[in-house]
Order: C-alpha cells, then sequence, then structure tokens
C-alpha cells in the first residue's frame, strides 16, 4: 500500500498532468508579462491622442497630419465599411439617443433625414423586422458626402461618415434626394435598384400676413435694418455663410458698385467669420454698405427678403454645389428677385432656361460686378420670369409634400401590383 501510495503521489509531481499545468502557468505568466506593458502602452496612447486633440481643437490646426492619416488608413484597410465605428464613433451617440425612442414608437415607416441618421433608421429597420412587424426606410440624401467640404478639419471626417452611409444604403427601401442629378450618383455610388425621388428644398408657400399670429412679434423690416431707404440699391445674400459661398467675392466687388449696399442674412451676424468681412469692407472704404442682418422666422423670409433688389447666389465650384438647387434659391424666387448666381452646373442651367438672373464665374469678382449691374440696369427683365404659369407653384413645399406622401403610400400600402 505504502509502495503504490509513493507510486501515486511520484506520478502526479512528475506526469503529463504536472507537466500541462507548469506550462500553462508559465504562458500565463508570460501573457501577464506582456499585457502589462501593452496595457501602460495603450493608455499612454490615448492620453497622447486626446491631447493632441484637444490641442488641435484649441489652436484651430486641422487633424490631417502622418499620425492622422496612418490611422485613417489603417482602419479602413481592417474594417473597410465598418471602420467609421473608430473613425466617427460620435455616429453612436444618435443610436444611444434615438434607438429606444423609435422603438417605443412601432413605426410603420421610418424616415432617416440625412447621412447621419441612416445609421439608425436602419437598424430600428432591422430590430423591428426581427420582432415581426412590417417596417419601410426610407433614406433623405442630401447631398453627395465625397463631395461634401468636411463639417470638421480632419483626416477620418469624409472617410469615417462615407464608410457609416455605404454600410447602410442598402437598408433603404426607398431613397428621396434633391436633384435628378445627386439622384444619379447616389445611384451609382451604391447600387440603388431604382431611381431615387426628388423632393426639392421648396420653402412653404407665402401667405399673406396674419396679424393674429404675428402681431406678437412683428415682421423686421430689411431696409430699415439695414438703415436705408426704398430707392438704395440693395443686394441680399441669405442663409449659411462660409468661404466656399462666395461672401468674401461680394465685399470684394462692392468698391466697384457704387452706391449698391449688401446685406448679409445670416445666423449669427456677431460671428468670427461675418466680423472679418465686416472688418475687410471696412478696409476697402466701404463699410458703411456692407450690412449683417439675423435670421427672421421661417414664415417671414420671403417678405423680409422682398424688399432688396438682387437675390445673391456666389457659390464656389464644390461637388453638391453643382448638382442641386439650393433653398435660397426658391426663396428668392418666391421675393420675385432677380438672380445672380455662380456657373455652378444645376443652378446656372437653370437661371438661364428661366431668364430669372444673370451668370457670373465662379470666384470672379469681376465678372460678379458685371451680373449684378446688369440685373441692377433692368430688373424688370429678369422678374418677368416669374410670371410663367405654374412656375412657382411647384417651387413650393405643398406641391413637393405632394410626392413625398405618394411615395409613403406606396411603401407602406404596396403597390396595385403588390396588393393583388
Amino acid at each position: 500500500m505504502a509502495g503504490r501510495s509513493g507510486h501515486a503521489t511520484g506520478g502526479t509531481q512528475g506526469g503529463p498532468a504536472a507537466v500541462g499545468t507548469a506550462l500553462f502557468r508559465k504562458a500565463e505568466k508570460l501573457r501577464l508579462t506582456v499585457a502589462g506593458p501593452v496595457s501602460r502602452f495603450m493608455q499612454k496612447w490615448v492620453e497622447f491622442r486626446a491631447r493632441q486633440t484637444s490641442q488641435a481643437q484649441q489652436a484651430g490646426r486641422a487633424l490631417c497630419g502622418p499620425i492622422d492619416r496612418a490611422f485613417t488608413a489603417v482602419w479602413k484597410g481592417v474594417k473597410g465599411k465598418r471602420a467609421w465605428r473608430r473613425l466617427e464613433p460620435v455616429l453612436w451617440d444618435y443610436e444611444l439617443t434615438y434607438g429606444k425612442e423609435i422603438d417605443t414608437l412601432k413605426p410603420d415607416l421610418i424616415h432617416a433625414n440625412d447621412f447621419r441618421m441612416l445609421g439608425v433608421g436602419a437598424r430600428a429597420t432591422v430590430r423591428a423586422r426581427a420582432a415581426g412587424r412590417s417596417v419601410k426606410l426610407v433614406w433623405d440624401a442630401h447631398e453627395f458626402l465625397p463631395g461634401v467640404r468636411p463639417w470638421e478639419d480632419n483626416a477620418h471626417w469624409i472617410p469615417g461618415n462615407t464608410a457609416h452611409e455605404s454600410e447602410y444604403a442598402p437598408y433603404a427601401d426607398a431613397v428621396v434626394t434633391v436633384s435628378e442629378g445627386l439622384g444619379d450618383l447616389l445611384r451609382e455610388r451604391h447600387g440603388l435598384k431604382e431611381q431615387p425621388t426628388v423632393v426639392l428644398n421648396a420653402p412653404d408657400r407665402p401667405v399673406e400676413r396674419d396679424p393674429a399670429i404675428e402681431d406678437a412679434e412683428p415682421e423686421p423690416d430689411l431696409r430699415e435694418l439695414c438703415g436705408i431707404d426704398s430707392d438704395v440699391p440693395l443686394v441680399v445674400y441669405s442663409g449659411s455663410p462660409g468661404p466656399q459661398r462666395g461672401l468674401g467675392d461680394m465685399v470684394e466687388a462692392l468698391p466697384e458698385l457704387d452706391g449698391v449696399h449688401m446685406a448679409f442674412v445670416v445666423p449669427s451676424p456677431s460671428a468670427a467669420y461675418i466680423q472679418g468681412l465686416l472688418r475687410r469692407a471696412q478696409e476697402l472704404g466701404v463699410g458703411d454698405r456692407l450690412h449683417a442682418v439675423p435670421y427672421v422666422q421661417h414664415w417671414q423670409v420671403v417678405r423680409f427678403l422682398s424688399s432688396a433688389d438682387v437675390g445673391c447666389i456666389p457659390i464656389h465650384h464644390w461637388p453638391n454645389h453643382e448638382i442641386a438647387l439650393i433653398t435660397k434659391f426658391f426663396e428668392y424666387s418666391h421675393a420675385r428677385l432677380p438672380l445672380v448666381v455662380s456657373d455652378v452646373k444645376t443652378m446656372s442651367e437653370m437661371t438661364r432656361s428661366t431668364g430669372q438672373g444673370e451668370v457670373c464665374r465662379a470666384e470672379d469678382v469681376d465678372d460678379l460686378v458685371r451680373a449684378v449691374k446688369a440685373v441692377l440696369a433692368d430688373p424688370k427683365k429678369y422678374q418677368a420670369a416669374y410670371d410663367k404659369p405654374g412656375l412657382l407653384d411647384t417651387w413650393t413645399w405643398e406641391a413637393q409634400a405632394g410626392v413625398l406622401d405618394a411615395l409613403y403610400t406606396r411603401l407602406v400600402l404596396g403597390t396595385p401590383k403588390e396588393r393583388s
């Protein structure tokens, strides 16, 4: 018994099980030896990148350096369309904010507005169908994302957001967009089965002032805000400001437009960019003829703009600027303003075809001056375009809402062929 007991003990200490246990302990020790430095390195790396981001934001530096480009390239190579999870993780915030709320509503149709909400809508659609409900997804694409000027100046904004869009575009049952040209680009890029439905960026049909609604907030007068009389020539720009929108070109043109005043109707007249333009006007000796005024309520826009003499859209050549009629184009039209637009494709073609304004070369100050002078010399010639029967009627949200309603009806109820 003693011998067998000793033999058994010896086998436990030196047999295969003991060897395996020893190897496991060595492997575990090695793993921990490596994991510690790796963990500390990753912690330092995250702290380093966080400091870089903070410093860059404070200094206004673009995150487009070698490290930023390498970071972007690596994750694009490793993750492909899923790379947005690393490149633009802020997109998850929209899911966290809206995902559960959409599920609670149990919709029959989800309308995903622009590229940031596409993933939210797609995931909600998948969850609903997994739960046995029939849900349709409409993706409302406002622009051609690869051609957008990045909203944030860094190397991963465009790759991250385009990857996100590419991953979820196939989930859409239908796509809505703002022009046929953009529809063609989206269909080609994402392999869409059908042409996107065009819904224009048209405003509500202008209505007469309703004192019962608006007494509490009197309608502003554009000329009064500018401090000028009704006989003073006034060129207006209304909308989001930015170098690519040509406001700087308008300021440079002002010295060559004797007696003409310009008004920038913008979200924040005190913004640094607008204040810089006002200072530039002072340097040029025309500071008294450039005015920055704030937005008005949406139902007041057309009447507010109508006291101007010219509506100006001198935007520069960016891919997205070429392919759509922007909201201010329709707002100026309903205000019956003669237009001066740059030679971006879709807008210049429409302006020439209707005769409602002059086209100038983008970023060409001399040609902008020429176009403004031509319109001011004979405004009635251009305003006559708005008398064409039905033109302005189709350029209203009421008309576009009918297009959207027909699409919703087809998706939710099905076509006659599908119902039969």
